[in-house]
Order: C-alpha cells, then sequence, then structure tokens
C-alpha cells in the first residue's frame, strides 16, 4: 500500500526539502472535530495592531483580486505534496485594504474549531501566499481546510491555516496552539524546523 501512496523524492531534487517523502495522493490531517461551514458563513475579522478594523464577509472576499498558485505543499509529518493548485486571494491584495500600525510585527492566524497559528509579519507579506477557497478548480473541501484558509507555501504546512476566521495583528510575537505544544515557532521546512528548540 504504502509503495503506492508515496515515491521516492530522488527525481524531484531541489524541490523537497530533507526528511520528506513525496505523495501522489493529498492526505488529511486535522486536530479535533472538522468544522462545517458554509461560504456565506464566513466572516474573516482583521484586528490587532491596524489603524481600522475589519470585517470581510465571503462577497466582500471575492470581490477582491482573485489570483491562481501552483505550489508545493510540505507537512511538518514528513510528506510533500508537488504543484497543489489553489485560487483566491493574495494576502498582498488583502493588505491593500488594511492599514498596519508601525508597531505590528506579527499575526496570530484565528480558525473557526478554536486553532491557531502565528506568523511573523516577514512570513505573512509574502507574494506567493494566498486565502484560498478553491483546490484543483473545485471548491475548497473541508477536510482541506474550506471554505477559505491561508497558503504558505515556504513553510510546513501546519503554518497554512484551515478554516480561517481572523487576522489578529500584534506587536510581539505570540505562539499558537501547535507551538506552545512543541512545534517550532516558524516552520521552514529546509531547515526541518519540526519541533521547538527547548
Amino acid at each position: 500500500m504504502f509503495g503506492n501512496f508515496f515515491k521516492s523524492p530522488k527525481d524531484e531534487r531541489g524541490r523537497v526539502p530533507p526528511g520528506q517523502t513525496l505523495t501522489e495522493r493529498f492526505p488529511v490531517l486535522t486536530y479535533g472535530p472538522t468544522p462545517s461551514l458554509k461560504p456565506q458563513e464566513v466572516r474573516l475579522k482583521v484586528y490587532g495592531r491596524v489603524e481600522t478594523p475589519l470585517e470581510l464577509s465571503w462577497d466582500d472576499l471575492m470581490g477582491l483580486p482573485q489570483s491562481d498558485l501552483t505550489a508545493d505543499f510540505h507537512c511538518v509529518t514528513r510528506w510533500s505534496k508537488l504543484d497543489v493548485k489553489w485560487r483566491g486571494v493574495r494576502v498582498l491584495d488583502l493588505m491593500e485594504q488594511v492599514r498596519l500600525e508601525p508597531s505590528a510585527k506579527a499575526v496570530l492566524l484565528h480558525c473557526y474549531g478554536g486553532y491557531t497559528t502565528n506568523l511573523l509579519l516577514e512570513d505573512f507579506l509574502r507574494p506567493e501566499n494566498l486565502l484560498a477557497h478553491t483546490l484543483y478548480g473545485e471548491p475548497l473541501p473541508r477536510d482541506h481546510g474550506g471554505p477559505l484558509r491561508l497558503i504558505v507555501p515556504h513553510l510546513y504546512a501546519w503554518k497554512s491555516a484551515k478554516w480561517l476566521r481572523g487576522l489578529e495583528f500584534l506587536d510581539r510575537e505570540e505562539l499558537g496552539f501547535w507551538e506552545v505544544n512543541g512545534y517550532h515557532r516558524r516552520g521552514d521546512p529546509w531547515k526541518e524546523e519540526r519541533f521547538s528548540e527547548g
């Protein structure tokens, strides 16, 4: 069975971080129950160290410029999937609606279901990052974080928060759920930043 599920990364040198194995499928790993939300129920709050807090509805998000992204996806549990095709709103396009206070240094991502994870601004404000609502041309399935998830391709996938509902900008780094429970505060797959140093 595993021979059909995973394959050696030898033919994809340069795209697969150390310690990872390629998969053709797209495994689903979730902590706790999977939230069940209709797109029209989604509200994305943007608050904290911002000049004017925002709350965006689904229609607001769909009214922003829409972009396609093909990116590799690296799970901390040691599998990678190449060329995953997403569609959604680029973080930088969303952030054109937001004026950060000068003190903002990090963002805490809040998710339906109570999950959180953290990113430094330099990791959040990258041109490839996407608020995804579509996977391979279909509405993003619940199990993969639908209706809305963040995609941060350069970090391990737990930083690509599923079921996104809030962006809380902070003047300091505040650890999220997995980081408090032993995962690395940043999660760079090329440095194998899987677990905290302490």
